[in-house]
């Protein structure tokens, strides 16, 4: 049977606290807060108004404008506009495209019509809740089905851990209007804010589809919010390295992954909703609501790593309220699916209706989160998940060990969809209009916490600090049991202290009180062979930094 903690360690861990410059701080888990009784745009739904969960009946017109070539100088597409996208068609030549509110763009899928939007170039794409830009596709009303056009993908200078810090878009011919990635994670590829994609993620070539929206490199002066992506043939959204700030996103009964991380993605994203199909998985491998990769070459070490923080996520999986039976050749899998070294974390977040929760895959994706570099906390693993967590790949990655790590991260395991109690979430179609509000006695209107470094280390407008003494920390075995050790990669000789203190805040053991530690790595080995189980944080000071890890001990 399983259980859920309110050990003193978990609230703790799971304090309540202000969040921090770019987030918005919430009590609630998940997307949406507690319903005020209302519908329609003066409602507190953030889909309200804008989305459309029907787009398979909707009527959008014949194109007043075709559009075939290439754009190389500034173009604008003004209200009113039906536009046919035939061809792939690339802005380009550090040309802007501008889509005023309410313009339909409708992707063909015989010339597998495609927006790519490349490097030094950009899109203003700022609809409105009143009046969305949508892009579509092109066939009749009765035929549109997911993987009509390719979607839209953004191309960007940002960063990459890729070899030379550059790639191309897979499927595509490479040219130097398929490339991404550079050195300036705060590159601006323009707005794209109250947008629709819907019925994308054409194969260019075959197992090579596009998403529903590509973030490739893109830097975090590109403004991105409000972004529903419906029917996608492939990903809702893969983001490829760069650093992005994107709130309000929604995946729709998309074919693969909902939300795709890789190429040493980094950037925040909070509020956003994934809601998957019974009858919509990808046939050519498995679909997962999260996805995550460092990179694709073992040992997957490239730098940066992928470590997008997401916060205040609902993602609701094929079995919906539990009513639904799945087709014999359904390839869904996981809720989350962490592998290959990343270094994402999830925080505040509802994950229900799938198969298995969450899935660690990879001794160093272990590492990651036993070490406290990245977090899964604060989130809810609803009980109607019949495998909560599918660990492999490291000694110490075992069912126990996450369990207690569920325990010290707060992450509830046990609350029911009823408990949940979202306001209207498992209407039998889903072509109705959902709402993921939160009735006044659901055990998600509180429990969220930002006290996390992450929510203060990557906010829009801080550069990264150049001047740290301690590049790196990292605290193993973690747990551990009659010995520990502390590994520290100083960039400078300075004097170091290193404090262990327990949970009451009591200093344990002195490591290093004002040591002089030269340039390069350090290894200090201590014995906790007299400390008691549970959990403690070890305190690396230096003149100009301090940074905190916790530790474990369990014998």
């Amino acid at each position: 049977m399983k259980k859920i903690y309110f050990s003193a360690l978990a609230l703790m861990v799971a304090g309540a606290v202000n969040a921090q410059g770019w987030w918005t701080g919430t009590s609630y888990r998940g997307a949406f807060p507690q319903t005020d009784g209302l519908t329609g745009i003066a409602s507190n739904d953030w889909t309200a108004g804008w989305t459309n969960f029907s787009p398979e009946d909707a009527a959008y017109g014949a194109p007043t404008v075709t559009v075939s070539s290439d754009i190389t100088a500034n173009t604008t597409w003004t209200t009113g506009s039906i536009v046919l996208l035939q061809n792939k068609i690339y802005v380009k030549n550090g040309a802007t495209l501008t889509i005023q509110p309410g313009v339909i763009v409708r992707g063909e899928k015989a010339s597998q019509g495609t927006l790519i939007i490349t490097r030094g170039s950009k899109i203003n794409a700022q609809g409105t809740a009143q009046a969305p830009i949508v892009f579509t596709s092109a066939e009749a009303d009765v035929d549109r089905a997911p993987g009509d056009w390719g979607g839209v993908l953004i191309l960007g200078n940002g960063i990459l851990n890729q070899p030379g810090g550059v790639a191309n878009v897979e499927g595509l011919t490479a040219t130097s209007d398929t490339q991404y990635g550079g050195n300036d994670n705060s590159d601006s590829s323009g707005v794209f804010s109250y947008c629709r994609i819907e019925f994308s993620g054409i194969a260019l070539q075959p197992n090579k589809e596009t998403n529903g929206l590509t973030l490739a490199a893109v830097g975090n002066r590109t403004k991105l919010d409000h972004i529903q992506i419906s029917f996608s043939g492939d990903d809702g959204i893969e983001w490829f390295g760069g650093h992005t700030n994107t709130k309000y996103v929604i995946s729709f009964r998309s074919l693969d992954d909902d939300f795709d991380t890789d190429f040493g993605a980094k950037g925040n994203v909070q509020f956003g909703l994934a809601v998957r199909d019974a009858d919509l998985s990808d046939a050519a491998g498995d679909s997962n609501g999260f996805e995550s990769d460092n990179e694709g070459t073992s040992p997957y070490l490239a730098q940066p790593k992928t470590s997008l923080v997401f916060s205040n996520i609902t993602m609701v999986g094929p079995l919906r309220n539990g009513t639904v039976t799945l087709p014999g050749t359904e390839k869904f899998e996981r809720a989350v699916y962490t592998r290959r070294n990343t270094n994402i974390g999830i925080y505040n977040s509802i994950f229900t209706s799938w198969e298995k929760g969450w899935h660690v895959k990879d001794a160093v994706t272990n590492d990651n989160f036993a070490a406290d570099s990245t977090r899964f906390a604060n989130n809810i693993i609803s009980s109607d998940i019949a495998t909560t967590f599918v660990i492999d790949g490291a000694s110490n990655s075992t069912t126990t060990f996450y369990n207690t790590y569920a325990a010290l991260m707060s992450i509830d395991t046990a609350s029911t969809n009823a408990q949940i109690n979202f306001v209207n979430g498992f209407a039998a179609n889903l072509s109705s209009v959902p709402d993921y509000r939160l009735d006044p006695t659901s055990v998600a209107i509180s429990g969220a916490s930002f006290n996390h470094p992450a929510f203060a280390n990557n906010v829009i407008g801080v550069k990264e600090n150049k001047n740290e003494t301690v590049s790196s920390v990292k605290v193993y075995p973690n747990p551990a049991a009659n010995n520990v050790s502390v590994k520290l990669n100083m960039v400078q000789t300075e004097t170091v202290s290193v404090n262990i203190y327990d949970i009451t805040g009591k200093n344990v053991a002195t490591v290093y009180a004002n040591e002089l530690l030269n340039e390069g790595t350090h290894t200090l080995s201590v014995n906790t062979s007299t400390f008691d189980n549970g959990m403690y944080f070890v305190s690396i000071t230096t003149n100009s930094t301090k940074q905190t890890v916790k530790l474990i001990i369990n014998k």
